[in-house]
């Protein structure tokens, strides 16, 4: 069984492909099992459904909700969830209106840096008015002015940082402890994990490589609240963080799914199936078994 199962459609901000296309995309790559896991939504999942009926892949219903654990800004992914509950609505609509106000401010500490971006053409590209940082690097990376700029050059093709130069002008530029951040109050944790679990999923630590990083200690407690899973075969871990992240799921008796976390051209050097492990397959099956 081949299975990608942290996708992104356009239901998140960030994302390229209708839900459909990312379905199709997903045939193409020869996958037998996705879950389409929108940024605090799950409006996409019934639409991908019905297009991966008719393609012979099984879709599950996913949401990645944005959470604070202990101070840890973390991403928290839900399986098996009903994807057509009110409370469900009601959350991605209080980050909706969060976003959409962080927005403008970020685009105003943007401009204040001294990098040159076209303003109404990443308003015209936003979704629901929500700008993200990897829409404004687009648009900066088109300005030859900012080759000069000592934050954004690296971006460049060659630079250090051109892998994947549209999520890295968010890293680098508007992420937590950078001159271009803005703070938004998402949802602590254990609102997450219960609204997931209300929901009737499962919940599984996205990307922990990138989060929680190795503080098992706060896996732990993470766990002991209801945390089923972790992501440990992740497009950003390396062979290490791999063995690091079993081990860990192992001792805490916590699930391992796989996800590529693709969203398109925002991340182009992360693509469909682009995680591995000898585990893999076994480690779906019993996910699959959980969730029945």
């Amino acid at each position: 069984m081949r299975a990608d199962l942290h996708i992104h459609s356009i239901y998140s901000s960030d994302g390229t492909y209708t839900p459909s296309e990312v379905v199709d995309l997903c045939r193409s790559a020869e996958l037998d099992l996705i879950a389409l896991t929108d940024h605090n939504s799950a409006r996409g999942v019934r639409e991908a459904q019905e297009r991966a009926e008719k393609l012979g892949i099984q879709v599950l219903p996913g949401v990645e909700l944005d959470c604070v654990c202990r101070g840890t800004s973390l991403h928290l992914l839900g399986y098996g969830i009903d994807v057509d509950r009110e409370e469900l609505h009601q959350a991605e609509d209080q980050v909706l209106r969060m976003e959409q106000e962080v927005s403008e401010k970020k685009i105003e500490l943007v401009k204040r840096l001294g990098i040159y971006f076209d303003e109404q053409e990443v308003w015209e590209h936003s979704w629901n008015r929500v700008v993200t940082a990897e829409m404004i690097g687009e648009s900066a990376l088109k300005d030859e002015r900012n080759k000069e700029h000592p934050l954004v050059r690296p971006l460049y093709p060659g630079g250090l940082r051109s892998d994947n130069p549209f999520v890295n002008f968010y890293w680098d530029i508007c992420s937590p402890g950078k001159p271009a951040f803005v703070p938004v109050e998402y949802m602590a944790f254990e609102q997450a994990q219960k609204l997931i679990t209300d929901l009737g999923g499962i919940s599984v630590i996205a990307h922990p490589g990138q989060t929680v990083k190795k503080d098992r200690e706060l896996i732990g407690y993470m766990k002991e609240l209801g945390v089923k899973g972790i992501e440990v075969y992740s497009s950003y871990h390396t062979e290490e963080q791999v063995l690091y992240y079993e081990k860990v799921a192992d001792s805490l008796s916590l699930l391992r799914t796989p996800g590529s976390d693709f969203h398109g051209k925002t991340k182009p050097a992360v693509t469909l199936r682009g995680v591995s492990g000898k585990n893999v397959e076994r480690d779906v099956e019993t996910l699959l078994e959980c969730l029945k």
